[in-house]
């Protein structure tokens, strides 16, 4: 799908979930029509919108009327995704996560097709929405690798750390896989650095090593460290609505502009 945007990045803690639901807010703001997908079973950017989808009861028995469902239920039971959207804001939706995820791997591994689960699953909604932004899990597996081949572009978080940028080079081969055998289509948005501490020696040492191998892929915009960032999602808020004037807030409404402007 056009303008539909997979967040990856298989290892955890280097931004991502906060810059989907960020980037998301941000877009719903510019008036673009959102949805954001939720593929982890950690759910944080499900809740980082106050949104929650009780794990009760048996997953694989949908009918039932005390479970929610969400996008393990698209994903393992064939759910039109139109039954699990919810509205967050204007021009913000959210199709959410829950636990049951974490078993979807092992429950699709035996499943024919099971990388091209999801991009059939948004067919039904194709031209709904100005921007779809999918949050994937800290994983290389099934999950993630729906997300690529649903996306046309990929966003790679990359904290300013040396040992953060270990695995990017493998997370690239896997978009080129997934190019090739699934996706043509499927390119490199960009690489965005997050957690960035510009008085560090060592932040500055890794921000230039990553403008230097990865060039033009890398955003101008940088996302400093805040802690405004690491507070919003227990307001159940964008960093917009929780600190407007925030370095957070600055930092994503350029990357906002960054994203429209390029086509991301």
């Amino acid at each position: 799908m056009n303008n539909a945007y997979a967040i990856v990045n298989q290892k955890g803690g280097v931004g991502k979930t906060t810059t989907t639901a960020n980037l998301a807010a941000g877009l719903a703001r510019k008036d673009k029509k959102v949805l954001l997908i939720d593929l982890d079973a950690q759910a944080n950017a499900s809740a980082h919108f106050g949104v929650s989808v009780e794990d009760g009861g048996d997953p694989n028995v949908i009918e039932a009327a005390e479970l929610k469902k969400s996008m393990y239920h698209v994903l393992r039971h064939q759910t039109p995704i139109q039954e699990i959207i919810q509205k967050v804001s204007e021009n913000l939706f959210i199709a959410p996560a829950s636990l049951f995820l974490s078993a979807a791997d092992l429950e699709l591994s035996g499943v024919i097709g099971r990388e091209l689960i999801l991009r059939s699953a948004l067919q039904s909604i194709e031209g709904e929405y100005d921007f779809i932004l999918m949050d994937c899990p800290p994983s290389l597996g099934v999950l993630s690798v729906n997300g690529l081949v649903a996306a046309s572009k990929v966003i790679v978080p990359v904290q300013s750390e040396y040992l953060a940028l270990h695995g990017v080079r493998q997370l690239l081969d896997t978009v080129d896989q997934v190019r090739a055998a699934y996706n043509p289509r499927l390119s490199v948005g960009g690489v965005l650095l997050c957690l960035h501490d510009s008085r560090r020696r060592l932040s500055r040492s890794v921000a230039d090593t990553v403008k230097e191998y990865f060039g033009d892929l890398v955003f101008d915009t940088i996302i400093r460290t805040n802690v405004a960032l690491a507070e919003a999602p227990a307001s159940g808020e964008s960093i917009f609505d929780y600190d407007p004037r925030s370095s957070g807030a600055e930092d994503y409404g350029k990357l906002v502009e960054e994203v429209i402007s390029r086509g991301a």
